[in-house]
């Protein structure tokens, strides 16, 4: 009886090393209530069109705005004011774009939970403020936006309600983004505002469209969204290009490493649910609110819904031909975006409660049995783990756990694998995961 009990207690703590039961608790804290009641309110604007009505207090998107401010403010208020709220605004004018109607304040709305340990280190949540109907350009006529973005904007909000229980080593950032329809000029805006301020973004996750669950190819599915994520940074160097013609790494941008590890925390957590990992910056010849962080060089994802239907999106609301157009109220699965809001909350605490990753991995073992590594000590870490692949493998499926530095994985031949390391915090969590940056022999 002694020796089960032992052994039943020794898998216990193996398991609860691997997991945290505080990451639990979040997903369970998620409101699909919640969820529903802010959608609802952010459809009654009428319509949130970037150039809309920035006067009335029931229309247009200067009532939005004003209100997705009061709702961070009161989270804040519940939370011994841990969230520094505050507008952040560009000027755009017809000149820069056809899409421009008239000149214009693009506003975006965030709210900051600093860390404590690493306050200059941010993962970001973003939403959509702005809605359109069939003509992004027409300001005036309804577009309630429900799922694309109202969806996405209420999924931030609620993620800040929940995570703003906890106190996190590095910053999160909450963010309701504005002129998305109209060129990304929101997330242009923002990312520029964090490059002058130098922030250590750790990634953003996009949210865009968290709330269909039947598509126009009539599968319905409310367990599987997509992870959007570009191959490399767009602002490599020559130098970094010409590296990875013969050391590798076409998959393995720091914006591909954010969406593993997006997929890797969810597997673990919510096994559930399907993350499907799109080897794209966006759908086909599309972008979003991250892709203005990737060209800053940025880490940066896209998560939707895996099953659109293009009848709800970008319409005017009319019925044709007995189909139903338009982004209204009664489309959104609310369950469905607690999910996907969940998948958010849960990477966003994983890697503000993780050190920061190792800045320098270098590798070594050409013409060698063995592959070896050295990497920069992190502040933070008490161990790091050194992760391996199949080159044709979309996840790292291999793992050794170590407290050193540098070492040598004993019998792996260099060539036939991918490689990366991540740093790992004593509380369990880990670090993004870093491919090589060095070589050494």
């Amino acid at each position: 009886m002694k020796q089960i009990t032992l052994i039943a207690l020794l898998f216990s703590t193996i398991i609860s090393a691997q997991t945290d039961q505080k990451i639990y608790d979040i997903i369970d804290a998620i409101s699909a209530d919640r969820i529903k009641a802010d959608v609802k309110t952010l459809t009654e604007f009428g319509t949130r069109n970037t150039f809309s009505d920035t006067i009335s207090d029931t229309r247009g998107i200067g009532a939005a705005r004003r209100w997705i401010k009061s709702e961070f403010d009161k989270i804040s208020s519940d939370c011994n004011n841990c969230l520094n709220v505050f507008y952040q605004k560009d000027l755009v004018t017809t000149k820069m774009s056809r899409r421009v109607p008239h000149d214009a304040y693009v506003v975006n709305v965030v709210a900051i939970q600093k860390g404590t340990k690493y306050p200059n280190r941010y993962i970001i949540m973003s939403g959509d403020i702005d809605s359109r109907n069939s003509d992004g350009s027409n300001f005036t006529k309804d577009a309630p936006g429900a799922n694309d973005n109202a969806s996405g904007m209420a999924g931030t909000m609620e993620a800040a309600r929940v995570l703003s229980k906890y106190q996190f080593e590095s910053s999160i950032i909450y963010v309701g983004l504005s002129g998305e329809e109209q060129g990304l000029f929101g997330g242009a805006g923002l990312a520029k505002y964090a490059q002058e301020k130098g922030w250590d973004i750790i990634g953003i996750l996009n949210n865009d469209m968290i709330g269909n669950i039947t598509g126009v190819d009539g599968v319905t599915d409310n367990r599987a969204f997509r992870i959007f994520s570009e191959p490399v940074p767009a602002n490599e160097t020559e130098r970094q290009r010409r590296m990875r013609r013969f050391y590798g790494g076409e998959v393995d941008g720091i914006s591909r490493q954010l969406a593993r590890y997006i997929h890797k925390t969810t597997k673990t957590y919510m096994p559930e649910m399907n993350p499907m990992m799109i080897y794209r910056l966006d759908r086909f010849g599309r972008g979003g609110h991250h892709r203005p962080f990737n060209d800053l060089g940025f880490a940066g994802v896209r998560i939707m819904e895996a099953h659109e239907n293009y009848t709800q999106q970008h319409q005017d609301i009319r019925t044709e031909n007995g189909i139903k157009y338009g982004d209204t109220f009664e489309h959104v699965n609310f369950p469905y975006a607690k999910k996907l809001t969940a998948v958010n909350a849960i990477n966003l605490a994983s890697l503000a409660w993780a050190p920061p990753a190792p800045k320098e991995v270098a590798i070594g073992g050409i013409v060698e049995p063995s592959a070896k590594f050295k990497w920069s000590k992190v502040d933070g870490a008490k161990g790091y783990k050194i992760y391996w692949r199949d080159t044709t493998s979309p996840t790292w499926d291999n793992s050794r756990y170590v407290e050193a530095t540098e070492f040598t994985l004993e019998g792996i031949v260099i060539d036939n694998f991918f490689f990366g390391v991540s740093a790992v915090g004593e509380n369990g969590h880990e670090s993004v995961v870093v491919f090589p940056n060095k070589v050494f022999r």
